[in-house]
């Protein structure tokens, strides 16, 4: 939904036919970044580490609902197993939502660590997703066997419900972790459509090597859509198959295909881009990765625009640093976008993608081989215009190490990072831009109206420009015609000053 903005001022001097203008904010400056929470420091030696009141190392993306974002740390909380959290997005009302339960015994994957099993799951990555009054999510341990946790909670934290636990592997393949019959340590968030929810595990399965699952929102009806199968040799770390190993991104679905990318295997062994039917049927190796000019190890999930698919790639590129890519729905026509060049120039892109007309966002791991702080980035769907929005400061000087996923509402960002903060143990944050101010010039019989198209990398291309003739309720707005047209970085349109009265807004 576009959402105006309501700040209008009259155009000075007298035209034919009465015209007004929408100021929005002024773009004196380019950015403004908050920390909105600091997550406690924490003391013991429970869970990963230790316990707090708050959470720890928030590795995946928010979820913005309204005014609330939505997030899960991976450890702390009062067993030191994790938490769930919600917080405003002008940083006030912080609320732990969920301490997920100590862990006992040395059953489960992350056993080594610490972990072993429990009623609610254990080491939360986020991802989740809101349908009505229900969030769902995953937990990578714990669980019945210690193999992780599907689960439900209301947004105030109460009725939390344990969906399914992974059964117990056994054996040593896949890496080590074992094989079984639904998988094990879901590491993304999960995909809903209609009453099923989709995901993927990133062990376990026949191979050991992950698998692709369905899951109806009460928790019935669990099946295993695709099993990745056993590789060969040692190529990329886990050696080479046909489909890919450990699939950790999320999934994301166009009409009856689901599509996602396994962070290794493949024919090379750096990973592949996949699809396959809802129903399990029709699986489709889409691109495997070489660690070449085309990067390797995707991973998190895609995003869909069309029939194009985008993404990133940890590794590889024209500088071995990673990749902005994106490839075809049937696998087709694979481009390199962006390579990144490491040091300050950013690198190891383990996350998602958002887009804003034609704009990507996302985040890369490290903004220099040696200080190690992340970086925000944006860059045209056609590779054009990459452009660091923020440079985080080394930790401990409050930022750090972004969380791959960010959310993006108006001109703002949202986003998580960890080992860093005021306490060391991760933030949420917002990465704030000025609205376009729109201007009209009059010129002969004509009236000119003005806005940027960027400033300092953020793109204003999903701001639209419309008009209506009456103000009187119910206003209609229109898509102003013709379409803006770019001139040094301004977008322009000129329109005849004569005729009836008209208003003009900037809507995104």
């Amino acid at each position: 939904m576009m959402k105006p903005n309501n700040l209008f001022g009259r155009l000075a001097g007298s035209l034919p036919g009465l015209l007004l203008l929408c100021l929005l904010a002024s773009n004196g400056r380019a950015q403004t970044f908050t920390t909105l929470h600091s997550f406690t420091a924490t003391s013991g030696s429970e869970g990963f580490n230790g316990t707090n009141s708050d959470g720890d190392f928030v590795f995946l993306g928010l979820l913005l609902s309204g005014n609330t974002l939505y997030g899960a740390a991976q450890a702390g909380g009062s067993s030191g197993c994790g938490t769930l959290f919600a917080v405003n997005t002008d940083g006030t009302g912080f609320t732990n939502l969920h301490n997920f339960t100590a862990t006992s015994g040395t059953n489960g994957i992350y056993a080594s660590y610490g972990y072993g099993t429990n009623r609610d799951g254990a080491v939360p990555n986020g991802g989740f997703i809101l349908s009505g009054n229900t969030l769902y999510g995953t937990a990578q341990a714990g669980g019945s066997s210690g193999c992780g946790t599907l689960f439900a909670v209301n947004p105030d934290g109460t009725g939390f419900t344990n969906l399914h636990n992974f059964t117990a592997t056994s054996g040593s393949a896949g890496g080590g972790y074992g094989t079984n019959s639904d998988g094990a340590g879901p590491f993304a968030g999960l995909l809903l459509s209609g009453n099923t929810l989709y995901g993927t595990a990133q062990f376990g399965g026949s191979a050991g090597w992950g698998t692709v699952f369905a899951v109806t929102t009460d928790g019935t009806g669990f099946t295993n859509l695709h099993t990745f199968s056993a590789t060969t040799g040692s190529a990329g770390g886990e050696g080479i198959n046909s489909d890919g190993v450990n699939p950790v991104g999320g999934l994301i679905l166009s009409g009856s295909t689901l599509y996602g990318t396994a962070v290794q295997g493949g024919t090379a062994g750096y990973g592949t881009v996949f699809a396959l039917n809802t129903d399990g049927t029709g699986f489709r190796t889409l691109h495997s990765f070489t660690d070449g000019s085309d990067g390797g190890y995707p991973w998190d999930a895609l995003i869909l625009s069309g029939n194009t698919l985008y993404g990133t790639a940890a590794v590889g590129g024209s500088s071995g640093w990673g990749t902005v890519f994106a490839v075809n729905t049937n696998g087709t026509g694979f481009r390199n976008l962006h390579s990144f060049t490491g040091g300050s120039g950013g690198t190891y892109p383990k996350g998602g993608l958002i887009l804003s007309g034609n704009t990507l966002y996302g985040t890369a791991f490290y903004s220099s081989a040696s200080s190690g702080n992340g970086i925000v980035f944006a860059v045209n769907t056609n590779g054009t215009g990459f452009t660091i929005l923020h440079a985080f400061a080394v930790p401990p000087n409050q930022e750090g190490y972004p969380a791959p996923e960010l959310v993006l509402s108006g001109t703002t960002l949202f986003g998580a990072s960890f080992a860093d903060g005021a306490y060391g143990h991760g933030t949420v944050f917002s990465l704030s831009y000025p609205s376009p101010r729109l201007t009209i010039t009059p010129s002969g019989t004509n009236v000119n109206l003005t806005w940027p198209s960027t400033v300092a990398g953020f793109s204003y291309s999903a701001y639209t420009l419309q008009s209506t003739t009456n103000l009187a309720p119910p206003t209609v707005w229109a898509t102003n015609s013709p379409a803006p047209v770019v001139v040094n970085g301004q977008n322009g349109v000129t329109n005849a000053s004569s005729g009836a009265q008209q208003f003009f807004r900037l809507s995104q």
